[in-house]
């Protein structure tokens, strides 16, 4: 099969960038909202693991469309002479800058392109854009009308009766908040335009849906790498026997806060490459997604209340015997002593907000070499909502990751209401996901024992992004 070439052709600032931006699901094609920013014809090849699926190329708006018909017109030639007289006048005003832009589009449609030509459906139709179509129609290429709202779809259905007279197939597509579904089905009618093009384009669409699987199985393996590295992660300093530990505390706990934020900061950006996204800017405010780990809106937002904890804790062992594990409610500074049921149980219920674990203890061996020495040490978390909070945190940027197209160039933003409809467990997910908690817990910061249980949270978090609804 070979790959179809598609030019997306039209008048200046109609979207035409931002269309092969979408399909191409490339961030680097020029998008800006002045006109004139496209000035020569460039390809954007669409390939999975070496494989090109199709090309678009990224046009010129047309400028000179009346003056560039009537040359043509004047060549007085028959219907089927239309592809031959285009081919002419490419060939006759190449390098000449009278029809730069009409010459840098039409170039790849006579060498064999498919056409897509795009208007603005907010914007009413106009007799001007008659010549574009008149020319693109003399050139005898397969053809598709394309309809993309810039804002509001105002004039869609005016557009629709104009393009049907020209084009044999017209579509709507928004290239900035276009579905990926959307996106699939818009690839099946380029199929239509040609009929050698039906199957390579039913291919693409294969191809592309295992594609999108893969890169959320990537992103499900970078925030199960992320959790595994957050629930054994510990700071701390070496001294001598008579210091005193308590100095340390706050440095050590503000150096294991900031570990954290760079541990999940690095995540998401591996998931925004996942998809790539290379350059996207996440607005820095006090949205959901920005606002800090530690804070405890975070927390009531991303978190389990405190009821569930106890109920997970019971399912997995956390709680035997009536006695509350010291896991929920996280470590007090100093030496630690047995949690009896009552204490146990008062601190299990405030685990909901976030708790850290500072310890001090005996260095082990010193005694043999005459030496004495202590560790105070910051982590690995007793604290059993992290993982909560860190995952809701990272399955909310998944959505908006993954449900953003190439041509979106504004910076990230979230709001706290899209957080709280997406931070839902079905199907006793959850209890799943805490058996898997308690066993990395189990392993007391050793990353070498934690890891062990990586592919199962791989296939969990798997599990819930494949679920959770992508974001616009």
């Amino acid at each position: 099969m070979t790959a179809p070439v598609f030019v997306v052709v039209g008048h200046p600032n109609k979207g035409k960038s931002s269309i092969v931006s979408t399909l191409a699901l490339d961030d680097t094609v020029a998008v800006a909202p002045r006109p004139g920013t496209t000035v020569a014809a460039r390809a954007f090849p669409l390939r999975v693991d070496d494989e090109t699926l199709y090309t678009l190329v990224d046009t010129p708006g047309f400028q000179r469309a009346r003056r560039a018909l009537a040359w043509m017109q004047e060549q007085r030639s028959t219907a089927a002479d239309h592809p031959d007289v285009v081919k002419r006048f490419v060939e006759t005003y190449r390098g000449d800058d009278t029809f730069r832009d009409e010459v840098e589009l039409l170039s790849p449609i006579v060498e064999g392109g498919g056409i897509l030509y795009v208007v603005d459906g907010s914007k009413p139709y106009g007799p001007e854009y008659e010549a574009e179509m008149e020319i693109l129609r003399w050139t005898g290429r397969p053809s598709m009308g394309l309809i993309n709202p810039i804002g509001a779809a105002t004039y869609v259905n005016e557009w629709e009766a104009a393009l049907g007279q020209y084009f044999r197939i017209v579509r709507v597509l928004d290239a900035v908040q276009a579905r990926f579904d959307q996106r699939l089905e818009l690839l099946r009618a380029f199929g239509q335009m040609r009929e050698e093009w039906r199957a390579p384009m039913d291919r693409a669409v294969e191809v592309l849906s295992a594609d999108r699987d893969r890169r959320r199985r990537r992103a499900a393996t970078t925030v199960a790498d992320m959790l595994i590295e957050m629930m054994t992660l510990s700071v701390g300093k070496n001294l001598a026997a008579e210091d005193d530990a308590e100095p340390h505390r706050d440095a050590l706990e503000g150096q294991y806060k900031e570990r954290l934020r760079t541990i999940e900061r690095d995540a998401r950006r591996d998931v925004e490459r996942a998809y790539d996204h290379h350059d996207l800017a996440r607005q820095e405010s006090s949205d959901a997604l920005e606002q800090d780990l530690f804070d405890a809106e975070t927390w009531h937002l991303f978190g389990q209340s405190k009821w569930r904890l106890a109920a997970l804790g019971a399912s997995s062992g956390a709680i035997a015997g009536g006695v509350v594990d010291a896991s929920l409610a996280g470590l007090a500074f100093g030496v630690f002593t047995s949690l009896g049921a009552a204490t146990g149980a008062a601190l299990g219920w405030q685990a909901a907000e976030w708790s850290s674990s500072v310890r001090v203890f005996q260095l082990p061996g010193m005694e043999r070499v005459g030496l004495a020495g202590k560790r105070v040490q910051v982590g690995p978390t007793a604290n059993r909502n992290l993982p909560y909070v860190a995952l809701g945190r990272a399955r909310f940027h998944h959505a908006l990751v993954e449900g953003r197209t190439h041509a979106r160039r504004d910076d990230l933003v979230v709001d706290h209401e899209k957080a709280g409809a997406l931070n839902r467990f079905e199907n006793d997910e959850d209890k799943a996901l805490e058996k898997i908690f308690a066993k990395i817990r189990r392993a007391d910061g050793h990353y070498d024992r934690a890891v062990g249980q990586r592919t199962d949270l791989i296939d969990a978090v798997a599990r819930l992004l494949a679920t959770t609804p992508t974001l616009p």
